[in-house]
């Protein structure tokens, strides 16, 4: 176990992972993946496993303990990007697993491309998984204690062992070097209607094609003049069985390694070789990738004739990706709206990145909740955008504390105030709970209710526009002239009429009232004066002016590149929208990511970039809110 990728310490817990696996795996719907694993559990398939040595140089084949894990998953991301919503299905899947079924899932960068790779995007990939709550790290009792092991791996780690297999295919006539122009070997390739035709280079000698090969590696060829190709079938009907491409040159300097290779291994060669390495028992891939599990096949039974891998080896399991409806998941695409700035990066929070959703005010036990919910499938179809907004609704309804925002402000003025309280300057507390009754009931046991909310109300308070109608239209029972409603944990008021008017526009801009004495909230004469309805207020003297961000789909087409179309035509033009307002003091003491409920409005965040309160910086993003109303 002295694996350049393995950090093991004698402390911590020391139990193994999985310790109620069968009690967790019952508690979850079952699919075809866990009958999959069931089934190899209960064979014993990967019971002879060893783990030890170096994954890099195939060691623990070889020696090593029992493998202390009963499974072995792998989260395999290339480092050319930021995680989207699809790879956060595909992380909870792969964890989740490995967690129920008492096993470890490695985090693995296929970092094979190095053009395309940046040390940004592992960061950022690591500290996504972290955030949506796992772990790569596991926990078991060795033979001398206690055993904490860190599972990130990287496949540059294994280029070494990659060329080493190369060769051994050379060597046994499953691969030869190959000198047609790239335009050749498409053309030679053929199509579902036609076979394909052999390359000139096919019937080299393993000796010839072992000097080229490592002319390629020693930088005597130029980049694109020759690729290493398995020797397969040129006739298969699986066009991915046609002698693919196993190698490429390609000078370009690596995040990891640097400039130490100038040729490459392609990623269906190298991957089923990381899960060999690191002794993976389910490796699960999305559907496209179904047509390429002969080659994973293959490529195994090759390696394990040539004595380099040991029996039995992983096998690769497809199920369906995410189609969410108003998403789209290119990485492409997704790079294109960046870079065009048609959002403001990555995180805006109207991207499907995971960073993108953790600004936006999504939280990692909803995404949890989404990813159990949707299930797990061999077949492609749709999930509606708003199954995912639901368990988000789900997750914060308990959870996020309530506050009162006014996001179009109008100044309701209490003409009546100094006379019944004796100055104009009084104000006076209101109190409100932070959660509801019917949620602080449920709350677990020992859990301590947060302090109340604390606000004033005065003279003047503001209040929504559209709580005030001059000529209310039929069945309107909020602020209008001689009507009363209550100003919510506050006085009961009954509406004057207009107190000013915009010269240019002529939109109300101050409305006038009266308080109506004793009937306070929480007071015996709360209930002396009947009031139509309560509406939401912030009060002039403490209320604190925010930036509001109304975020809301990017895309106004359920399906935005299906089709040939052109995504960028289906950009929703009212995606964001910026007011001006103000929240109550609570709020403004909010930390970056804290999210609340704004009381009618729906579920808002501290935004985690620009919200600064000790800088008077106040900025809110909307979440969600509180029902689906897209359709509307």
């Amino acid at each position: 176990m002295n694996s350049p990728n393995a950090k093991k310490t004698t402390s911590g817990n020391a139990s193994p992972a999985g310790v109620h696996a069968a009690e967790a795996a019952d508690a979850k719907a079952s699919n075809f993946l866990r009958q999959i694993i069931e089934k190899d559990l209960a064979q014993g398939t990967y019971a002879t496993r060893k783990w030890g040595g170096s994954p890099g140089d195939g060691a623990h084949h070889e020696a090593g303990q029992p493998d202390p894990a009963k499974v072995r998953m792998r989260f395999p991301p290339e480092p050319n990007g930021y995680l989207h919503v699809g790879h956060a299905k595909s992380i909870c899947l792969n964890f989740g697993l490995a967690r129920d079924y008492g096993g470890v899932c490695h985090m693995r960068f296929d970092d094979t491309n190095p053009e395309k790779e940046e040390k940004e995007y592992v960061d950022s990939i690591l500290d996504s998984v972290k955030w949506l709550g796992f772990s790569w790290e596991s926990n078991f009792n060795g033979p001398n204690g206690p055993v904490t092991e860190e599972h990130l791996y990287y496949a540059s780690n294994y280029f070494d062992f990659m060329y080493r297999a190369a060769e051994a295919l050379i060597e046994h006539g499953h691969a030869y070097v190959d000198e047609q122009t790239a335009e050749e070997i498409r053309a030679n390739r053929g199509d579902f209607g036609k076979p394909g035709v052999d390359s000139p280079f096919r019937s080299r000698s393993p000796e010839e094609n072992l000097a080229r090969f490592r002319a390629m590696r020693a930088g005597e060829l130029a980049d694109g003049a020759a690729v290493l190709r398995a020797k397969i079938d040129m006739a298969s009907p699986n066009i991915n069985m046609r002698d693919p491409a196993i190698y490429r040159i390609r000078r370009a300097t690596h995040h990891n390694t640097g400039d130490a290779w100038c040729i490459y291994p392609m990623y269906t060669f190298a991957h089923p070789i990381e899960d060999a390495l690191e002794q993976i028992t389910h490796s699960i891939c999305t559907l496209e990738f179904e047509d390429q599990r002969p080659f994973y096949d293959w490529l195994m039974e090759r390696l394990i004739e040539a004595g380099l891998l040991k029996a039995p080896p992983p096998r690769q399991h497809e199920f369906a990706r995410l189609n969410l409806t108003y998403v789209i998941t290119s990485k492409r695409k997704l790079m294109q709206l960046v870079n065009e700035k048609r959002v403001s990066g990555w995180d805006d929070p109207r991207m499907p990145t995971i960073v993108g959703l953790r600004r936006r005010g999504y939280t990692p036990e909803a995404i949890q909740l989404f990813a159990d919910r949707i299930g797990v499938t061999k077949s492609d179809s749709w999930i509606d955008y708003s199954t995912l907004e639901g368990c988000l609704r789900e997750d914060l309804e308990n959870k996020a504390h309530r506050g009162m925002a006014v996001l179009d402000p109008v100044k309701l003025v209490l003409t009546n105030w100094g006379e019944v309280f004796g100055s104009d300057d009084y104000t006076e507390d209101c109190e409100a709970p932070a959660l509801p009754p019917a949620v602080l009931k449920n709350l677990p046991e020992g859990t301590p209710a947060p302090a109340k909310r604390v606000f004033k109300i005065g003279k003047e308070v503001w209040i929504e526009r559209e709580d005030f109608e001059e000529v209310p239209p039929k069945g309107y029972k909020r602020l209008f002239p001689g009507n009363v409603v209550r100003l919510k944990g506050g006085y009961v008021i009954e509406c004057t009429g207009v107190g000013a008017k915009d010269a240019a526009t002529g939109k109300v801009t101050e409305v006038h009232a009266k308080v109506i004495p004793d009937t306070k909230s929480g007071t015996p004469g709360a209930d002396s004066v009947k009031a139509k309805a309560a509406i939401t207020w912030v009060g002039a003297a403490d209320g604190v002016p925010a930036e509001i961000r109304l975020y809301d789909r990017l895309f106004a087409d359920p399906q935005p590149d299906a089709g040939g179309k052109n995504f960028l035509e289906a950009l929703n033009a009212d995606s964001l929208q910026v007011v001006q307002g103000f929240v109550e003091p609570s709020l403004a003491n909010a930390q970056p990511d804290d999210r609340f409920q704004f009381e009618r409005f729906g579920y808002f965040v501290a935004d985690r970039v620009d919200h600064d309160p000790e800088k008077g910086k106040v900025v809110f993003n909307r979440v969600t809110g509180l029902k689906d109303s897209w359709g509307k």
